[in-house]
C-alpha cells in the first residue's frame, strides 16, 4: 500500500476533525495500520475554515503532515478553492455537491465524486449534523486503504451512545449512495 495521505476540509461546525480522527481510529485500531492524525482550525467556534488530515502507511509514519493527498474531501466552497492545489495528480477528489462548485483544477483527479452528503443528511436523517459520517460512509465504499468494518466500527465507537442509530444510518446511506443516487 505504502504512503496515503487524506485530507477533509470545510468549515466548523461540519465535523471535519472528527471525521480525520474517526479514519484514523478505524485504521490504527481496528485496521492494525499505522496512522498520524492531524488538526487545523480557526478561532471561531462554527463557520471558519476547518481541516485534518490523516497519514496511513503499513510502516512507521515518519512526517505527520498531508503535503499531496492522495484523497482530498472537501464540504465547503472556500475549503476547495484552498485545497484543490494539494491534491496529488492521480488522487481522488470527493466534494459536497450542493456546497462546492468544482472547476478545471480538478482535472488533476483521477477519480472525482459528488455526493451531496449535506442535503442526504438533513432531508433522509433531518440531522444535517451528520453529513461527515455520510461522507465517512461513502470513503468506505470508494476507499479501499480502510476497511468498512474498520471505518463503520470506528464511527460506532468515537459517537455518543444516544447517537449511534442515526449515525450508522447516515454511514449506510453514504455506503450505498452510489446505487441509489440521483
Amino acid at each position: 500500500m505504502g504512503r496515503f495521505e487524506i485530507v477533509f476540509s470545510g468549515f466548523g461546525g461540519q465535523g471535519i476533525v472528527l471525521a480525520g480522527l474517526i479514519i484514523g481510529k478505524a485504521a490504527a485500531i481496528f485496521d492494525g495500520k499505522e496512522a498520524v492524525f492531524t488538526q487545523s482550525y480557526g478561532p471561531e467556534a462554527r463557520g471558519g475554515a476547518s481541516s485534518s488530515s490523516v497519514v496511513v502507511d503499513e510502516e512507521r509514519v515518519d512526517y505527520p503532515y498531508a503535503e499531496n493527498p492522495d484523497l482530498l474531501v472537501v464540504m465547503s466552497q472556500e475549503a476547495y478553492n484552498k485545497r484543490i492545489g494539494m491534491l496529488k495528480p492521480g488522487g481522488t477528489l470527493v466534494y459536497d455537491s450542493d456546497l462546492v462548485k468544482i472547476d478545471e483544477r480538478a482535472r488533476k483527479a483521477s477519480e472525482i465524486y459528488g455526493i451531496p452528503a449535506t442535503r442526504i443528511a438533513e432531508e433522509k436523517l433531518g440531522k444535517r449534523i451528520v453529513a461527515n459520517i455520510v461522507i465517512l460512509g461513502f470513503l468506505a465504499r470508494i476507499c479501499k486503504v480502510i476497511s468498512k468494518e474498520s471505518l463503520k466500527k470506528a464511527v460506532l465507537d468515537t459517537v455518543p451512545r444516544k447517537f449511534r442509530e442515526v449515525n450508522e444510518k447516515a454511514f449506510e446511506l453514504g455506503y450505498s449512495y452510489l446505487d441509489w443516487r440521483e
